[in-house]
């Protein structure tokens, strides 16, 4: 049985700041949270909200999980608040059925693979060097998609394995009296139903003496359609994208408002 967890850091405690700062700690102390180790379950997280006051990770577990260690160390022990929230994942899973729509939300590292970077770094140049010596040929190197248009093209072209669309919306025109001159001559447009709504990238090492790990992400909104209630459950229970330990891949959906719902609000 799945279960999604929220947890509430301290950004002001010490612990929090060294988890916060490094993806890999980060993971490490979201897997002590599971009984059964080694963890050999899926794990996946997403760093929610990241403030100077208060810092949310939600996470998805295949079994019950415990936070008492991180509320302990990098939490508010026994404040109002400060409790971790751990609830059944099943019902949504339940809800998804084919032409239903969802809002959504999915942190990601959009990647491409290439024969050879550009710009190789250190690493990658040791593995061309490497095969080169060796006369073989080097396997494909991920290559981050950096821009808004083509992380927004990533998403769209594996929409569809994963068992959703995503619909397109129109702009809408304006009413009587609101046309301005020369809007005549004006389209309105259609576009998908997502944008990116923040993008980073992370540094970070995996032990002191280590090479530095460089994620480039982007956080995407939206409205999607589900065409595959399987592949969507899936994709839900197992990520989009690589780089899932450091806290990318985690889709969210979130139920639309009918026209319905809004009269009885």
């Amino acid at each position: 049985m799945p279960y999604l967890s929220k947890i509430a850091l301290n950004p002001r405690r010490r612990a929090a700041v060294s988890l916060l700062s490094s993806p890999h700690r980060l993971h490490a102390a979201i897997l002590a949270g599971l009984a059964v180790q080694p963890v050999t379950e899926r794990v996946l997280w997403r760093l929610e909200s990241n403030t100077s006051h208060r810092s949310e990770v939600l996470v998805l577990t295949e079994s019950r999980p415990s936070w008492a260690h991180l509320v302990d160390d990098s939490g508010w022990p026994g404040a109002d608040g400060g409790e971790p929230l751990i609830a059944d994942y099943t019902p949504l899973l339940e809800r998804i059925a084919r032409g239903r729509e969802f809002g959504f939300r999915l942190t990601a590292n959009p990647v491409q693979s290439v024969p050879r970077p550009t710009r190789p770094s250190e690493q990658q140049a040791a593995r061309l060097k490497e095969g080169a010596d060796h006369g073989s040929r080097a396997r494909g190197f991920r290559v981050a998609q950096r821009t808004v248009a083509q992380q927004l093209e990533w998403l769209l072209k594996r929409s569809e394995r994963h068992g959703f669309t995503i619909p397109d919306v129109t702009a809408t025109p304006p009413g009587p009296g609101l046309h301005t001159p020369g809007a005549k001559d004006l389209e309105l447009t259609a576009g998908p139903a997502v944008a990116v709504v923040s993008r980073d990238i992370l540094r970070f090492t995996k032990r002191k003496d280590g090479p530095r790990v460089t994620l480039s992400t982007a956080t995407f909104e939206g409205r999607l359609r589900v065409t595959d209630p399987d592949a969507l459950r899936s994709a839900l229970l197992g990520g989009i994208g690589p780089a899932k330990g450091y806290g990318q891949g985690l889709l969210t959906l979130a139920p639309l408002r009918t026209a319905e719902d809004a009269g009885r609000g």
